[in-house]
């Protein structure tokens, strides 16, 4: 969900309407988000380069909020935007309810979108994919690890995002260049952090 979410605030950046360095206010409803969160405080602000290293790293939904509400006036709307700009990408089978990914029975997707989102997502935004490679991010002297623990580990990886919530269990969108390839994995439904990306790590390797 997060990737569709930056997906968006990558485009008011390339057309000029924000900066890296624009901050956004953060309301009750983005501090009242589930973990996993940066802990914001109402009435504070983040500027949009920290938003998208936290979104990345951290997975912040209180983070993921703060981008929905600056871009769409209200989450709901956001998601609005975000399920129009999936069926503009061919993601025909994917519906946006929160910017979050936070549990809605509503809020669908498919591994096949999924990969449609990513490619779009590099293709489209060469200039801001090197976020998603973001290893760790220090905020407020605390240091967060990219839950991605493929970067760095596995030849060629260089980005992606993963995911949890127990209705769908560990997810994975994985981008590898290797051996002349480009190759985009999602795994959907892992037992476990460690079990999923056993699965795309062997699917990756299998498929170079």
């Amino acid at each position: 969900t997060k990737i569709m979410t930056l997906y968006l605030l990558f485009e008011r950046l390339e057309a000029g309407k924000i900066k890296m360095s624009t901050e956004m206010e953060v309301s009750p409803h983005a501090a009242e988000q589930a973990p996993s969160k940066l802990g914001l405080k109402p009435g504070q602000t983040i500027d949009v380069e920290t938003a998208i290293r936290a979104i990345v790293t951290k997975s912040a939904n209180d983070v993921a909020v703060v981008v929905a509400e600056a871009l769409g006036g209200s989450e709901e709307n956001f998601a609005r935007m975000m399920t129009a700009k999936a069926r503009t990408l061919g993601m025909m089978h994917t519906v946006y309810r929160d910017a979050s990914g936070l549990p809605n029975d509503e809020q669908i997707t498919t591994a096949r979108d999924m990969t449609i989102l990513a490619r779009a997502t590099q293709d489209r935004f060469p200039q801001y994919y090197h976020y998603f490679a973001t290893r760790t991010f220090r905020y407020h002297g605390e240091e967060f690890r990219n839950h991605n623990h493929l970067l760095g580990r596995v030849a060629g990886v260089d980005g992606m995002k993963t995911g949890y919530i127990r209705d769908s269990g560990f997810n994975i969108v994985v981008s590898m260049r290797r051996s002349g390839r480009h190759l985009i994995a999602v795994v959907f439904g892992g037992h476990s952090a460690s079990a999923r990306d056993a699965r795309v790590e062997s699917l990756l390797d299998d498929t170079v």
